[in-house]
């Protein structure tokens, strides 16, 4: 277990602390002080300090430079060893400007700007060599017919208008991918892994501005976004690691002229498909495993977030990914019909894999079926958080914020409903209310202190108040929050409810925004059959200090990931995934990596 260096952990609250655990150990000594200062900051005890306005402009892709220089040490012979397997080097690139930046600029402003050595970009500043708007197709940067505004959920206001890629560009993608497969899959796992390795190192090297990319597009708080970046790039040095250990398999055989073998091969093509509340990390959580096994892969990014996926598509290619191996098609709302339906029907795509809701996951299950490809899915949660009478109140309360809270309640693991036992229920209440309002900021996520960022659109913030509204009129009480904050029209307060049934919107379907609904029960037997009542189990929270309630309630559950007396159960090393109609299959850890490969069961006779 990874120990804190002392003084920070004494600076740290619990929900603070909760977040640093995320970060695998391994990267706890890249974290510099700025960096452990972010992670203090996740949740403190000061209110939001509000900076300048900001919007931001357009960012047109650069054209490549035809003086190309090497991308990394040693990538003349690298490229020479990708030229005998027949792959197309990456296309290299002049190192960046230095003085080049773009910025957020006032309301209404949206421009591009330089800024000189001695200027200061401000807090909201985006590194121009990072912020791409062309798709990335078989190691180039393309244009479409048309543009989509990429806008930050804070202000409303245009960040940049990306190529609103449709069926012929995912089609060239998916061609490129496929073309780039055979050399790729034949490439040694050691050099597959150098490859991820150096990917990995240099989203280290650019974690900052990666995570303002994030907060620009996402909304949620800089330090949040910062400890994203952590965790998204731990998912390539991960699978850097794995690539070499994708062992087959010698079986005993019943007679003796035979020999039998297993072996692990790449599935080939693997469309995948990220949602916006991890834009960064949900990429490299599907890429990581998919590349380390020999896979092509073609991206579809979430609408709303399609920056930071062309983010690593630029780091990617700087790394030395070949031409053709990760593949980008942005696309708007309005094609995301086209492109999926390409990305789920063409032949030379073998597998899907989706981060996003059920109902769309359904409709991919279909499509995917003409063909019968392989599919991993990972679906909406609706998360129980149980608190037992021989619970550490104050350890639970702890850990329902930073379960609840976190990216303002938009993730797929966070808490949907709070289970109570009778003899703590009202202390349970009073201590989570008074630590939601001491501990949580609302405010713009480049603000010093903010916790609270903006829910990613207005729909969003419309169906968390359409689930408050239902329960208040059915009896429920507003305990704190319950309303919009006026610091802008996709900011909610939030909001703990008491007096909650089952009968209630929000303990039927994921809420996704800061919302605690808080249900008080009798017996044990209860809150189980109220927590498996769902139709989806991804993941399931439980306080108690009963040794045999323990193991009891872990088994019962039905949920793919359990956290005891623990908030936040993600981490690279371990499978994330859900039983029932949160989905199928396992992202990271030693498992994610057998979703991309199949297995071939040769025999050698007459020996």
């Amino acid at each position: 277990m990874r120990t804190a260096p002392s003084a920070f952990a004494r600076s740290c609250s619990a929900v603070q602390f909760s977040a640093w655990k995320q970060v695998p150990p391994r990267l706890c000594s890249r974290v510099s002080a700025s960096g452990a200062a972010a992670f203090r900051d996740f949740a403190p005890g000061k209110p939001a300090c509000r900076g300048a306005p900001r919007s931001a402009g357009p960012s047109p892709s650069p054209a490549p430079s035809s003086t190309l220089s090497a991308p990394f040490p040693g990538a003349e012979a690298m490229a020479t060893r990708w030229a005998s397997l027949g792959l197309r080097a990456p296309l290299a690139r002049p190192p960046p400007p230095r003085r080049s930046r773009f910025w957020l600029a006032a309301p209404g402003g949206v421009r591009l700007g330089s800024s000189s050595s001695s200027a200061s970009p401000g807090a909201g500043a985006l590194a121009s060599s990072l912020v791409r708007t062309g798709g990335f197709v078989g190691g180039r940067w393309v244009q479409a017919a048309a543009a989509f505004p990429v806008r930050d959920p804070a202000s409303g206001a245009e960040l940049s208008r990306v190529a609103d890629c449709g069926a012929a560009e995912a089609q060239a993608a998916v061609r490129a991918a496929y073309e780039a497969g055979a050399a790729w899959s034949g490439a040694s796992a050691k050099e597959r892994a150098a490859l991820l390795r150096k990917w990995f190192d240099l989203m280290i090297e650019n974690k900052d501005d990666l995570a303002r990319i994030i907060t620009a597009e996402n909304g949620k708080p800089l330090k949040e976004a910062q400890g994203e970046i952590l965790y998204s790039a731990s998912f390539l040095e991960w699978f850097a690691e794995e690539a070499r250990r994708i062992y087959g398999d010698i079986i005993p055989s019943s007679a003796k002229d035979r020999r039998v073998l297993v072996l692990k091969q790449p599935v080939g093509v693997a469309a995948i498909i990220t949602p916006w509340n991890f834009p960064s990390a949900m990429i490299t959580r599907k890429v990581g495993a998919a590349l380390a096994a020999g896979c092509t892969v073609v991206v579809k990014p979430a609408e709303d977030t399609p920056l930071s996926a062309l983010a690593l598509a630029e780091l990617a290619n700087r790394a030395g990914i070949p031409a053709g191996v990760y593949n980008v098609v942005p696309c708007s709302r309005q094609q995301a019909v086209a492109v999926g339906e390409v990305m789920c029907t063409d032949p030379l795509v073998a597998k899907i894999s989706f981060t996003g809701s059920t109902a769309t996951g359904k409709i991919l299950l279909r499509h995917a079926a003409g063909t019968v490809k392989r599919v991993s899915m990972e679906l909406g949660g609706h998360a129980p958080f149980i608190v037992f009478d021989s619970a550490d109140v104050d350890k639970a309360v702890a850990g329902a914020l930073a379960s609840k809270y976190r990216n303002s309640g938009q993730t797929c693991v966070c808490t949907n409903r709070f289970l109570v036992q009778k003899g703590i229920h009202d202390a349970f209440v009073e201590k989570f209310a008074r630590a939601i309002k001491s501990e949580l900021r609302i405010g713009n996520g480049f603000d010093e202190g903010t916790t609270q960022g903006p829910l990613i659109n207005e729909k969003a913030v419309e169906k968390v108040e359409k689930h408050i509204h239902d329960a208040v009129s059915q009896g429920a009480s507003i305990v704190t929050g319950g309303k919009r904050h006026s610091y802008g029209k996709n900011f909610f307060e939030p909001t703990l409810l008491s007096n909650v049934t089952t009968r209630m919107l929000c303990t039927q379907e994921e809420t996704f925004g800061p919302l605690a609904p808080v249900m008080k029960f009798d017996t044990e037997e209860e809150a189980l059959a109220i927590a498996n009542s769902a139709n989806v189990g991804l993941a399931g929270y439980f306080y108690s200090q009963d040794p045999a309630q323990i193991w009891r309630v872990a088994e019962k559950l039905e949920v793919g990931m359990v956290g005891v007396n623990e908030g936040i159960v993600s981490a690279v090393e371990c499978p994330f995934g859900g039983v029932k109609q949160s989905g199928l299959g396992r992202e990271g850890s030693k498992y994610g990596i057998d979703e991309y490969l199949e297995i071939k069961y040769v025999c050698f006779g007459g020996l």
